[in-house]
């Protein structure tokens, strides 16, 4: 066993920095989160006094399988309709498994930390900044 000069094994090395790069994306991310958080608050304030009506929330089902009511009301933040605001000002993902029942009863939906960028990484190339999500629903004919 490798040991470097202050006694830790090379594996022992690797897991602390490993662990120190895991704590400082944590970090980096509720930072972001945080910051997103405001703009979804301010962005609520924002549509009720323009008088943007919020609309029943729908969930729907991974790979087009049917929708689902959920018991929220808010506003779109993506023009498929696969995540949004609530009138309580968190942030919602607004897709599913859902099951004949789930269809039939609606679902409960749990709000998720909010992003920046609205589907960073999903590969898919359909990201878009919260930013511009926000002002898109906020200024619809612009």
């Amino acid at each position: 066993m490798t040991t470097s000069g202050s006694g830790q094994s090379w594996s022992e090395h690797r897991k602390a920095a490993a662990d120190s790069h895991a704590k400082a994306l944590a970090d980096k991310e509720a930072r972001e989160a945080a910051v997103a958080r405001a703009m979804l608050a301010d962005f609520v304030v924002q549509a009720r006094a323009q008088g943007l009506p919020p609309v029943p929330l729908v969930v729907k089902g991974y790979g087009g399988k049917g929708t689902a009511k959920s018991q929220l009301t808010g506003w779109y933040l993506r023009l498929d309709h696969t995540v949004a605001v609530g009138e309580d000002g968190e942030f919602y993902v607004l897709t599913a498994p859902l099951t004949l029942l789930d269809r039939i009863r609606g679902v409960q939906v749990e709000a998720k930390e909010p992003p920046l960028v609205i589907g960073k990484g999903s590969g898919d190339g359909d990201s878009i900044d919260l930013a511009d999500a926000i002002a898109r629903v906020l200024t619809p004919d612009a």
